[in-house]
């Protein structure tokens, strides 16, 4: 068999030198163990294929990690089958190379497809795992991890408008790393997170099994469901529990410049959205724009909910809680809820459910050059830090930054810190993300974008989570902390640094789970759990 399988290496130009000896041997490794040459040459790239620098890029959605300057795999692997995964480990584990899996490429820092530091690394991208397979009878669903959560929404919505999944609402975002992670979207102040509604999993585990949730036993179960994506073994699928919703909901955005009173309006929200009912998802949008009387710069608070009601309710409701905000009718679309999740993230109303299909669509959050971070909110902020953070919002690197607040409270009080590893529960008044993106001509002078997010972090440090100052692991941020990839001694000292701030006291329970499942941390990154040494 073996030179047969050599002729195929060369067949596609696979010119791999001496030096290169891991990347050869690890190829030689994969195509004996895929049994089929066929499939062998359809699903691996390397960087001698023509075709590996789309398929590298395909779902890279922050394109800061897709310059020339980029580390890149060795290989990438494109499964079509749990056996190919299993090779894959297999293969990279015996000549010492490090994975990265891929779901939707939605990774802040791009760590599912490259690598802060210079180390051969191969991808496994879940592209051709992404089946979705709804039972509504027992309102059920078991969604492979390549899908993303815009086809799971349309497989829901094809068999079911009364039946939703508690995920986020950006449509191109991978299921694997949005669950791994926790998940939060519209429905989590009435449902919980994603990963609070998982219950199964299909895991392959370092040394190539496929453990379900029996198999693997509760803390393995317990770590997969928010404890990071990439730590413990390749998620293949999940088992998800569907919760019922209206036939129709209620979405409404009411937008306020500062001349409208925005500053007023953000500071009453905080006492008030976390205690609307768990029916009522609202968030606040802060961004700069022109303002339509005179054109001039200003800065705009976009007032966003979701209602699982109708209008009728919905209004009389707002007058009573939020009369300051001024909804009415005109403010108000009614719409299935896998439709909201496209008013969501911008689109129009009214446009094709089909668009939760399109994978490589530009979004919010996608298809840009982008830096994020995160917090979390206590206590209320003062009016007066408001006015003192507009400002930022007119320095020339805003141009397209955003702060996004999202109200928490509902279910999110009521579902223990210890219940998954994601642990912003109860006590949290809101979240921020902080974004800002900036064009390719641009990227060259990046550090100036960089530094105006740090600056405007800096600037809400009084106002935020202390000891830890806590941070979103779906977020990613490299900026509060990076293990050293080749340091096992300290690398217990150097996660936790950032892991408190992910995790809290979750994240000892995950670093023991991680020395019991994967001694040799054969799954890491930059902030991968580790185990102890």
């Amino acid at each position: 068999m073996f030179p047969f399988l050599l002729i195929i290496i060369l067949s596609l130009s696979w010119r791999i030198s001496a030096s290169a000896q891991p990347a050869e041997e690890f190829l030689r490794c994969l195509s004996i163990r895929f049994h089929n040459s066929s499939s062998f040459a359809k699903l691996v790239y390397t960087q001698h294929n023509s075709s590996y620098s789309s398929v590298l890029k395909s779902s890279a959605q922050n394109l800061r990690f897709t310059t020339p300057s980029t580390p890149t795999p060795l290989a990438i692997v494109t499964p079509l089958l749990a056996s190919h995964i299993q090779a894959a480990v297999y293969c990279c584990r015996k000549h010492g190379l490090q994975v990265r899996t891929r779901s939707g490429g939605h990774d802040f820092e791009g760590l599912s497809y490259t690598t802060a530091y210079k180390v051969p690394f191969v991808v496994i991208d879940l592209v051709n795992l992404r089946s979705v397979q709804v039972n509504v009878e027992k309102a059920t669903v078991w969604v492979e991890s390549g899908a993303t959560i815009g086809e799971l929404y349309y497989e829901i919505a094809r068999k079911s408008r009364t039946l939703a999944f508690p995920a986020g609402i950006g449509h191109t975002v991978g299921v694997g790393g949005h669950l791994s992670g926790g998940g939060y979207g519209v429905l989590f102040r009435k449902y919980g997170l994603g990963a609070d509604n998982v219950i199964d999993a299909r895991l392959i585990d370092v040394e190539g099994r496929i453990l379900d949730k029996k198999s693997m036993g509760e803390d393995l179960f317990w770590a997969i469901r928010g404890g990071g994506g990439g730590s413990f073994g390749i998620v293949l699928a999940w088992k998800l529990k569907l919760v019922p919703v209206p036939a129709n909901v209620t979405v409404f955005t009411v937008s306020k410049t500062l001349e409208q009173n925005a500053t007023k309006l953000v500071h009453q929200w905080q006492y008030i959205a976390h205690k609307l009912p768990k029916e009522i998802h609202t968030s606040i949008i802060i961004s700069r724009v022109n303002s339509s009387e005179n054109e001039k710069m200003t800065v705009q608070a976009s007032f966003t909910g979701i209602f699982l009601g109708s209008t009728d309710e919905l209004v009389p409701l707002m007058e009573e809680k939020f009369p300051q905000l001024g909804i009415v009718k005109e403010d108000c679309f009614e719409m299935s809820w896998a439709e909201s999740n496209l008013c969501a993230t911008q689109c129009p109303v009214g446009v094709s459910l089909e668009t939760l299909l399109e994978r490589s669509q530009k979004s919010v959050l996608s298809k840009t050059f982008f830096k994020a971070k995160s917090d979390f909110v206590k206590q209320l902020i003062p009016e007066s830090a408001f006015q003192g953070l507009w400002p930022k919002f007119y320095e020339d690197e805003a141009k397209f930054a955003s702060m996004v607040f999202v109200a928490f409270g509902g279910k999110m009080e009521e579902i223990s810190e210890t219940e998954s590893p994601y642990p912003h529960r109860a006590g949290n008044l809101y979240s921020i993300l902080y974004v800002v993106d900036w064009e390719e001509e641009e990227n060259k002078n990046s550090k100036k974008f960089m530094s105006w997010m740090g600056r405007v972090y800096n600037y809400m440090t009084p106002y935020v989570s202390k000891s830890p100052r806590e941070a979103y692991s779906n977020y990613r941020d490299l900026d509060i902390g990076a293990n050293k990839i080749n340091n096992d001694k300290e690398s217990y000292a150097e996660a936790r640094v950032w892991g408190i701030k992910y995790f809290k006291n979750n994240f000892d329970r995950l670093v023991h789970i991680k020395t019991k499942v994967d001694s040799q941390n054969f799954f890491r990154h930059e902030q991968s759990i580790p185990p102890l040494s």
